[in-house]
């Protein structure tokens, strides 16, 4: 199971969506890291055959993208605004979709329960969609998108807006179903990437601005990161002059974590690198 893309490029009207991406996806988990607006949700929608190219090529399991049908079937999508018949109880609206997917009845009887149970709203399958929680709509988006037991599966932002406690829980889940097909989790949040994802692309404007191992990423910034302590009357100029990627007051100070090529005074201490001390690098420190 691969995807491989090659030299594709979107364009709406007279803007680049996306410039040329060149990029191959394997089995397991992968992360497309990027702000909002990078061009992510584009490159999402493109390979689920919901929005058109402009050009360059597109293969998903030896299959071109052109091949609509033949790719939807292989093909799962969460998009980051999925709404669910709002009115219908959980079994009755996976059991709808599961029509509309051309599913016999019989199966349908077969892997809902087991789909339900997967995402842990088997004891919710007589509550209405509209009285479920965030993450439990999420989980019911990712059980309807596995249905037909795609070898790709696509999900869109999965994790904004859960509460750290439901986001462990859907990262665990994406983890599993991951084992045995192509799972793309696009996200702006870093730590969902950090947690599950062996491999990365970032997209900034457009463009691949990083690819390679999740790992790879953090030694980027390896022995540039530094933790210093600092009085709120000199906040202000470090702030002038320094990259900061996390400040926690403490009384009168500030200690502050921050890039700098250099030592930036004695008493800095260097410290171990992370995904998001590698992506902050990359992206210029700019948030």
């Amino acid at each position: 199971m691969k995807i491989q893309i090659s030299n594709l490029t979107k364009k709406f009207g007279t803007s680049t969506v996306l410039d040329n991406i060149d990029l191959e996806i394997s089995s397991g988990m992968f992360g497309l890291l990027g702000r909002n607006g990078a061009g992510k949700t584009t490159l999402m929608r493109i390979i689920a055959t919901l929005l058109t190219k402009n050009s360059g090529d597109i293969t998903i399991c030896g299959m071109t993208v052109e091949n609509t049908k033949d790719i939807r079937e292989i093909v799962g999508y969460l998009p980051q605004d999925f709404s669910m018949y709002p009115s219908m109880k959980v079994y009755e609206a996976m059991d709808y979709l599961g029509v509309l997917s051309k599913i016999p009845k019989q199966k349908r009887q077969e892997i809902i329960p087991s789909l339900l149970g997967k995402v842990n709203l088997l004891d919710y399958q007589n509550t209405r969609v509209k009285a479920l929680s965030g993450g439990m709509k999420r989980r019911l988006g990712i059980a309807q998108a596995i249905m037909h037991s795609p070898k790709v599966l696509i999900v869109d932002e999965p994790t904004a807006g859960l509460d750290p406690e439901e986001r462990i829980r859907f990262r665990n889940l994406l983890s599993e179903i991951a084992k045995d097909r192509i799972v793309i989790l696009s996200t702006h949040i870093v730590g969902d990437i950090e947690a599950t994802c062996e491999n990365i692309a970032i997209l900034n404007k457009g463009k691949i601005i990083y690819k390679g191992k999740t790992e790879e990423l953090a030694k980027l910034a390896e022995g540039k990161v530094y933790t210093v302590t600092v009085s709120s009357e000199e906040l202000d100029k470090f702030k002038d002059k320094y990259k900061i990627i996390a400040m926690v007051s403490h009384g009168n100070n500030a200690i502050l974590r921050i890039l700098a090529d250099n030592k930036p005074f004695e008493d800095a201490k260097v410290c171990e690198p992370t995904i998001e001390d590698g992506y902050m690098l990359i992206m210029g420190g700019k948030m």
